[in-house]
Protein backbone atom coordinates (compact mmCIF):
# COMPACT_ATOMS: atom_id res chain seq x y z
CA UNK A 1 0.00 0.00 0.00
CA UNK A 2 1.20 3.47 -0.69
CA UNK A 3 0.36 6.88 -1.59
CA UNK A 4 0.81 8.99 -4.81
CA UNK A 5 1.18 12.96 -5.22
CA UNK A 6 1.58 14.86 -8.44
CA UNK A 7 3.82 17.77 -9.06
CA UNK A 8 4.47 20.52 -6.14
CA UNK A 9 2.71 21.76 -3.38
CA UNK A 10 -0.68 22.12 -5.06
CA UNK A 11 -4.23 22.70 -4.24
CA UNK A 12 -4.37 19.27 -3.10
CA UNK A 13 -1.82 19.27 -0.82
CA UNK A 14 -3.44 22.85 0.58
CA UNK A 15 -6.87 20.70 1.14
CA UNK A 16 -5.00 18.23 3.23
CA UNK A 17 -2.51 21.11 5.01
CA UNK A 18 -5.58 22.04 6.82
CA UNK A 19 -6.34 18.72 7.79
CA UNK A 20 -2.44 17.91 9.00
CA UNK A 21 -2.31 21.41 10.67
CA UNK A 22 -5.17 20.15 12.86
CA UNK A 23 -2.57 17.13 13.91
CA UNK A 24 0.23 19.45 15.07
CA UNK A 25 0.45 20.15 18.27
CA UNK A 26 3.45 22.40 17.73
CA UNK A 27 2.75 24.51 15.07
CA UNK A 28 5.80 26.55 13.40
CA UNK A 29 6.72 28.22 9.85
CA UNK A 30 7.24 25.68 6.98
CA UNK A 31 9.15 25.89 3.72
CA UNK A 32 7.46 24.88 0.49
CA UNK A 33 9.36 22.03 0.13
CA UNK A 34 9.59 20.92 4.15
CA UNK A 35 5.00 21.01 3.97
CA UNK A 36 4.40 19.11 1.01
CA UNK A 37 6.74 16.76 2.21
CA UNK A 38 5.23 16.43 6.13
CA UNK A 39 1.65 16.79 4.05
CA UNK A 40 2.41 13.95 2.49
CA UNK A 41 4.37 11.74 5.02
CA UNK A 42 1.51 12.29 7.50
CA UNK A 43 -1.47 11.13 4.97
CA UNK A 44 0.58 8.50 4.08
CA UNK A 45 1.09 7.13 7.51
CA UNK A 46 -2.30 7.34 8.41
CA UNK A 47 -3.49 5.65 5.05
CA UNK A 48 -0.82 2.54 5.69
CA UNK A 49 -2.13 2.62 9.71
CA UNK A 50 -5.97 1.65 8.16
CA UNK A 51 -4.46 -0.77 5.18
CA UNK A 52 -1.40 -2.11 6.92
CA UNK A 53 -2.66 -5.65 8.26
CA UNK A 54 -4.83 -6.28 4.98
CA UNK A 55 -3.38 -9.11 2.90
CA UNK A 56 -6.02 -10.50 0.40
CA UNK A 57 -5.69 -7.22 -1.64
CA UNK A 58 -2.86 -4.71 -2.44
CA UNK A 59 -4.74 -0.89 -2.73
CA UNK A 60 -2.87 2.48 -2.54
CA UNK A 61 -4.37 6.26 -2.25
CA UNK A 62 -3.29 8.80 -4.79
CA UNK A 63 -4.08 12.51 -4.02
CA UNK A 64 -4.87 14.10 -7.26
CA UNK A 65 -5.06 17.72 -7.82
CA UNK A 66 -8.22 18.49 -9.70
CA UNK A 67 -8.31 20.61 -13.17
CA UNK A 68 -10.76 23.37 -14.86
CA UNK A 69 -12.48 24.10 -11.49
CA UNK A 70 -12.79 21.01 -9.81
CA UNK A 71 -11.78 19.94 -6.28
CA UNK A 72 -8.81 17.88 -4.89
CA UNK A 73 -9.59 14.23 -5.21
CA UNK A 74 -8.56 10.79 -3.47
CA UNK A 75 -8.50 7.40 -5.70
CA UNK A 76 -8.05 3.80 -4.64
CA UNK A 77 -6.34 2.17 -6.62
CA UNK A 78 -6.28 -2.28 -6.37
CA UNK A 79 -2.64 -3.20 -7.50
CA UNK A 80 -3.60 -6.85 -7.26
CA UNK A 81 -4.29 -8.99 -10.67
CA UNK A 82 -5.65 -12.31 -10.94
CA UNK A 83 -7.86 -14.75 -8.75
CA UNK A 84 -7.90 -14.20 -5.02
CA UNK A 85 -6.57 -16.83 -3.14
CA UNK A 86 -9.68 -18.52 -1.19
CA UNK A 87 -7.81 -20.79 1.11
CA UNK A 88 -9.65 -23.52 2.88
CA UNK A 89 -12.41 -22.77 1.15
CA UNK A 90 -11.58 -24.27 -2.56
CA UNK A 91 -9.44 -27.19 -0.60
CA UNK A 92 -10.97 -30.47 -2.24
CA UNK A 93 -11.00 -34.12 -0.61
CA UNK A 94 -8.02 -34.90 -3.75
CA UNK A 95 -5.53 -33.31 -1.60
CA UNK A 96 -5.51 -35.85 1.30
CA UNK A 97 -2.45 -33.34 3.30
CA UNK A 98 -3.28 -29.71 2.69
CA UNK A 99 -2.24 -26.10 4.98
CA UNK A 100 -5.30 -26.24 6.82
CA UNK A 101 -5.27 -30.17 7.32
CA UNK A 102 -8.50 -31.24 7.30
CA UNK A 103 -10.77 -30.59 4.15
CA UNK A 104 -14.27 -28.87 5.10
CA UNK A 105 -17.38 -30.31 3.97
CA UNK A 106 -19.06 -28.79 0.86
CA UNK A 107 -21.64 -27.20 3.11
CA UNK A 108 -19.24 -24.84 4.74
CA UNK A 109 -17.00 -23.81 2.02
CA UNK A 110 -20.20 -23.08 -0.23
CA UNK A 111 -21.67 -20.89 2.76
CA UNK A 112 -17.80 -19.01 3.22
CA UNK A 113 -17.70 -18.38 -0.67
CA UNK A 114 -20.97 -17.05 -0.85
CA UNK A 115 -20.64 -14.98 1.95
CA UNK A 116 -17.44 -13.40 -0.10
CA UNK A 117 -19.28 -13.61 -2.76
CA UNK A 118 -22.19 -11.13 -1.70
CA UNK A 119 -19.24 -8.93 0.09
CA UNK A 120 -16.29 -8.62 -1.53
CA UNK A 121 -17.38 -6.44 -4.19
CA UNK A 122 -18.31 -3.30 -2.42
CA UNK A 123 -14.34 -3.05 -1.39
CA UNK A 124 -12.60 -4.63 -4.39
CA UNK A 125 -12.80 -4.23 -8.11
CA UNK A 126 -13.70 -7.76 -8.96
CA UNK A 127 -15.81 -10.29 -10.86
CA UNK A 128 -17.55 -12.89 -9.45
CA UNK A 129 -19.39 -15.86 -11.27
CA UNK A 130 -22.08 -14.33 -12.41
CA UNK A 131 -20.43 -11.28 -13.77
CA UNK A 132 -18.27 -14.01 -15.78
CA UNK A 133 -21.62 -15.42 -17.07
CA UNK A 134 -22.53 -12.03 -18.41
CA UNK A 135 -19.05 -11.30 -19.90
CA UNK A 136 -19.10 -14.80 -22.21
CA UNK A 137 -22.77 -14.19 -22.86
CA UNK A 138 -21.44 -10.64 -24.76
CA UNK A 139 -18.21 -12.61 -25.80
CA UNK A 140 -19.47 -16.10 -27.21
CA UNK A 141 -23.12 -16.13 -27.50
CA UNK A 142 -24.00 -12.71 -28.98
CA UNK A 143 -26.22 -11.69 -25.17
CA UNK A 144 -27.87 -15.42 -25.27
CA UNK A 145 -27.82 -16.92 -21.72
CA UNK A 146 -29.56 -20.29 -22.81
CA UNK A 147 -28.06 -23.14 -24.71
CA UNK A 148 -30.54 -23.09 -28.02
CA UNK A 149 -29.39 -18.92 -28.02
CA UNK A 150 -25.81 -19.51 -27.44
CA UNK A 151 -26.13 -22.85 -30.06
CA UNK A 152 -27.57 -20.26 -32.83
CA UNK A 153 -24.99 -17.28 -32.34
CA UNK A 154 -22.10 -19.65 -32.27
CA UNK A 155 -22.70 -20.76 -35.94
CA UNK A 156 -24.60 -17.59 -37.01
CA UNK A 157 -21.60 -15.19 -36.02
CA UNK A 158 -19.09 -17.50 -35.61
CA UNK A 159 -19.52 -20.16 -38.61
CA UNK A 160 -19.67 -22.75 -36.39
CA UNK A 161 -21.16 -26.43 -36.96
CA UNK A 162 -22.50 -28.77 -34.73
CA UNK A 163 -19.47 -30.80 -34.55
CA UNK A 164 -17.58 -28.31 -33.61
CA UNK A 165 -18.84 -26.87 -30.46
CA UNK A 166 -18.08 -28.26 -27.47
CA UNK A 167 -20.59 -29.03 -24.74
CA UNK A 168 -18.12 -27.16 -22.47
CA UNK A 169 -18.56 -24.38 -24.53
CA UNK A 170 -22.06 -23.89 -24.15
CA UNK A 171 -23.80 -22.23 -21.17
CA UNK A 172 -24.88 -25.08 -19.19
CA UNK A 173 -21.32 -26.36 -19.85
CA UNK A 174 -19.57 -23.31 -17.95
CA UNK A 175 -22.02 -23.79 -15.21
CA UNK A 176 -21.59 -27.43 -14.91
CA UNK A 177 -17.72 -27.40 -14.38
CA UNK A 178 -18.64 -24.75 -11.31
CA UNK A 179 -17.07 -26.79 -8.46
CA UNK A 180 -19.73 -27.77 -5.64
CA UNK A 181 -18.69 -25.24 -3.30
CA UNK A 182 -19.60 -22.45 -5.83
CA UNK A 183 -23.14 -23.26 -5.60
CA UNK A 184 -24.78 -21.45 -3.65
CA UNK A 185 -27.77 -24.05 -2.81
CA UNK A 186 -25.16 -26.33 -1.45
CA UNK A 187 -24.25 -23.29 1.45
CA UNK A 188 -25.38 -24.73 4.98
CA UNK A 189 -27.86 -22.19 7.09
CA UNK A 190 -25.60 -20.50 9.59
CA UNK A 191 -27.59 -22.48 12.23
CA UNK A 192 -26.02 -25.31 10.79
CA UNK A 193 -22.55 -24.20 10.82
CA UNK A 194 -19.55 -24.02 13.68
CA UNK A 195 -19.88 -21.34 16.02
CA UNK A 196 -16.90 -19.87 14.62
CA UNK A 197 -17.00 -19.98 11.21
CA UNK A 198 -20.86 -18.80 11.66
CA UNK A 199 -19.32 -15.65 14.02
CA UNK A 200 -16.89 -14.56 10.99
CA UNK A 201 -19.71 -14.38 8.32
CA UNK A 202 -22.21 -12.61 10.33
CA UNK A 203 -18.73 -10.10 10.69
CA UNK A 204 -18.30 -9.96 6.73
CA UNK A 205 -22.28 -9.03 6.44
CA UNK A 206 -22.08 -6.73 8.53
CA UNK A 207 -19.15 -4.91 7.30
CA UNK A 208 -20.84 -4.24 4.25
CA UNK A 209 -24.17 -3.45 5.84
CA UNK A 210 -22.02 -0.78 7.22
CA UNK A 211 -20.09 0.08 3.50
CA UNK A 212 -23.60 0.13 1.89
CA UNK A 213 -25.15 2.86 4.35
CA UNK A 214 -22.64 5.40 2.61
CA UNK A 215 -23.43 7.50 -0.02
CA UNK A 216 -21.31 7.44 -3.19
CA UNK A 217 -20.15 10.91 -2.22
CA UNK A 218 -19.57 9.68 1.61
CA UNK A 219 -17.45 6.45 0.52
CA UNK A 220 -13.42 5.71 -0.08
CA UNK A 221 -15.24 2.85 -1.82
CA UNK A 222 -17.27 3.86 -4.41
CA UNK A 223 -16.74 6.16 -7.43
CA UNK A 224 -18.71 8.29 -10.12
CA UNK A 225 -17.88 7.30 -13.47
CA UNK A 226 -18.08 10.64 -14.74
CA UNK A 227 -15.41 11.56 -12.76
CA UNK A 228 -13.05 8.89 -13.73
CA UNK A 229 -11.56 10.28 -16.96
CA UNK A 230 -11.13 14.09 -15.84
CA UNK A 231 -8.65 13.35 -12.77
CA UNK A 232 -7.45 9.86 -14.69
CA UNK A 233 -7.72 10.46 -18.25
CA UNK A 234 -5.14 7.60 -19.00
CA UNK A 235 -8.39 5.25 -18.73
CA UNK A 236 -9.93 6.09 -21.74
CA UNK A 237 -7.39 3.45 -23.20
CA UNK A 238 -7.78 1.23 -20.06
CA UNK A 239 -9.95 -2.10 -20.46
CA UNK A 240 -13.35 -1.79 -18.90
CA UNK A 241 -12.88 -5.01 -16.32
CA UNK A 242 -11.64 -5.17 -12.95
CA UNK A 243 -8.52 -7.33 -11.94
CA UNK A 244 -9.29 -9.60 -9.45
CA UNK A 245 -11.68 -12.59 -9.74
CA UNK A 246 -12.72 -15.36 -7.11
CA UNK A 247 -13.80 -17.54 -10.16
CA UNK A 248 -10.95 -20.55 -10.15
CA UNK A 249 -8.59 -20.09 -12.29
CA UNK A 250 -7.88 -23.84 -12.83
CA UNK A 251 -11.13 -24.31 -13.44
CA UNK A 252 -12.73 -21.55 -15.39
CA UNK A 253 -8.71 -20.51 -17.30
CA UNK A 254 -9.88 -20.44 -21.12
CA UNK A 255 -13.02 -18.18 -20.25
CA UNK A 256 -11.29 -15.60 -18.03
CA UNK A 257 -8.52 -15.66 -20.52
CA UNK A 258 -10.57 -14.63 -23.29
CA UNK A 259 -12.51 -12.22 -21.14
CA UNK A 260 -9.76 -10.59 -19.90
CA UNK A 261 -7.32 -10.23 -22.85
CA UNK A 262 -7.49 -6.71 -23.31
CA UNK A 263 -7.15 -5.90 -19.67
CA UNK A 264 -4.52 -7.52 -19.47
CA UNK A 265 -3.17 -5.98 -23.07
CA UNK A 266 -4.32 -2.50 -21.91
CA UNK A 267 -4.83 -2.24 -18.19
CA UNK A 268 -7.20 -3.09 -16.23
CA UNK A 269 -9.95 -0.85 -14.67
CA UNK A 270 -8.52 -1.15 -10.88
CA UNK A 271 -10.51 2.21 -9.49
CA UNK A 272 -11.85 1.12 -6.22
CA UNK A 273 -12.98 4.52 -5.11
CA UNK A 274 -12.84 8.57 -5.94
CA UNK A 275 -13.63 10.51 -3.31
CA UNK A 276 -13.68 14.36 -4.18
CA UNK A 277 -12.38 16.66 -1.06
CA UNK A 278 -14.78 20.15 -1.51
CA UNK A 279 -13.34 20.94 2.00
CA UNK A 280 -11.02 19.84 4.54
CA UNK A 281 -13.77 18.21 6.49
CA UNK A 282 -14.27 15.76 3.57
CA UNK A 283 -11.45 14.45 4.34
CA UNK A 284 -12.62 12.84 8.03
CA UNK A 285 -15.06 11.70 5.99
CA UNK A 286 -12.66 9.60 3.70
CA UNK A 287 -11.00 8.61 6.76
CA UNK A 288 -13.72 7.07 8.51
CA UNK A 289 -15.13 5.13 5.45
CA UNK A 290 -11.88 3.90 4.55
CA UNK A 291 -12.24 1.97 8.13
CA UNK A 292 -15.26 0.84 7.20
CA UNK A 293 -13.78 -0.46 3.97
CA UNK A 294 -10.22 -2.00 6.04
CA UNK A 295 -12.97 -3.70 8.62
CA UNK A 296 -14.47 -5.76 5.45
CA UNK A 297 -11.32 -6.36 4.22
CA UNK A 298 -10.29 -7.90 7.35
CA UNK A 299 -12.93 -9.47 7.68
CA UNK A 300 -13.07 -11.46 4.61
CA UNK A 301 -9.41 -12.18 5.00
CA UNK A 302 -10.27 -13.25 8.72
CA UNK A 303 -12.91 -15.61 7.28
CA UNK A 304 -10.30 -16.77 4.56
CA UNK A 305 -7.48 -17.68 6.25
CA UNK A 306 -9.63 -19.60 9.54
CA UNK A 307 -10.53 -23.34 9.11
CA UNK A 308 -14.02 -23.36 10.28
CA UNK A 309 -13.48 -25.93 13.01
CA UNK A 310 -11.82 -23.53 14.49
CA UNK A 311 -13.47 -21.42 17.30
Amino acid sequence: MQTAFDGPLGAHHKMLGHWVATLDDAPRLYTRGEARQRIERQFNTAVLEILKSIEIVDLRAAVLEGEDGQPPAIALICDSIGQMDLGWIEKSNALSATLFGQVAPVGMQAAAYQALAASLNAAVPMIGFEDLMEELSAYYWDGSQDDEGALASMKEWRGLEDDEIEVEQLPSGVLARRPAWMIAANARPLKHLPAGLAKRIRRLRKAREALDVLEITESAWRFNSDFVLEYLPEYEDRGTLPPMTIVPFDVFAREIDDIARIGMEQGFHDIVGLYQLPTPVALDQWFTSLKLGAELLLAAQDLIDTHPFQP
